[in-house]
C-alpha cells in the first residue's frame, strides 16, 4: 500500500505569496487548500519575511505537509528582485522544514506550466483551468498566484509518480533500469 502524502506547493513573492495543498492516496491527488498572502501593504522587508514565516507555519500546522515544492527564482533584468524572491524562498522552506516537512524540491515556473498544460509558456488562466478540470475544484480566478502554487505541488505530484523521471530531474530507460533492476525481465 503507498503511503499517503500532503504536498505543499508555493509560489514565493515578496507582494503575494501563493500556497497550494494536495493530498495523493495511491496516485490520486486530491484538492485540499489554497491561498494567498497579501504583503504589497507591509513596507519592511523583514516584517514580509516573519510574515512568510508565519503563513507558512500555519499551514504546516493546519495540513503536515511531507514534501514541499517551491518555485525557483528565475533570473530577470533586476539583480534584486531575485535576491527578494530568494529571501522570501528560503522563509518559506524554513518554516516547513521546521513542521516536519521530509523533502524539499524546486521546479522552474515553466516546468510546472509544462506538466500541468503540456506548454512551458502557459497564462495563468490555462493553468487554473486545467487544475479545476484535473482537481475536479472550482477555482476562483482573484488567486492565480495560489493556483501557480497548486500547480507547482502537482507537477511535483507526477515528478514523482513518473517512473521516467526522477525528482532530481534525471531522465530515460537507462536511469529507470539502473533504479529497478528487479523490474526489467
Amino acid at each position: 500500500m503507498t503511503k499517503e502524502k500532503i504536498i505543499l506547493g508555493i509560489d514565493p513573492g515578496t507582494q503575494l505569496l501563493g500556497f497550494g495543498v494536495i493530498r495523493v492516496s495511491g496516485k490520486k491527488p486530491e484538492y485540499m487548500d489554497m491561498g494567498v498572502l497579501d504583503l504589497r501593504k507591509e513596507a519592511d522587508a523583514y516584517t514580509k519575511l516573519r510574515a512568510i514565516y508565519d503563513c507558512i507555519s500555519e499551514v504546516c500546522k493546519s495540513y503536515h505537509p511531507t514534501e514541499l515544492a517551491i518555485e525557483s527564482p528565475f533570473y530577470g533584468k533586476n539583480a534584486q528582485v531575485v535576491l527578494k524572491l530568494g529571501r522570501a524562498q528560503g522563509a518559506a522552506i524554513i518554516a516547513a522544514l521546521e513542521y516536519g516537512v521530509e523533502s524539499v524540491t524546486e521546479y522552474a515556473p515553466r516546468k510546472a506550466k509544462e506538466a500541468i498544460v503540456g506548454n512551458g509558456a502557459a497564462s495563468k488562466e490555462q493553468v487554473q483551468l486545467m487544475l479545476e478540470k484535473t482537481l475536479g475544484v472550482k477555482l476562483e480566478s482573484k488567486h492565480l498566484d495560489a493556483t501557480d502554487a497548486l500547480a507547482i505541488a502537482l507537477c511535483h505530484h507526477y515528478q514523482t509518480v513518473n517512473p521516467l523521471v526522477s525528482v532530481k530531474g534525471k531522465a530515460g530507460w537507462e536511469q529507470f533500469v539502473k533504479e529497478n533492476p528487479g523490474r526489467i525481465k
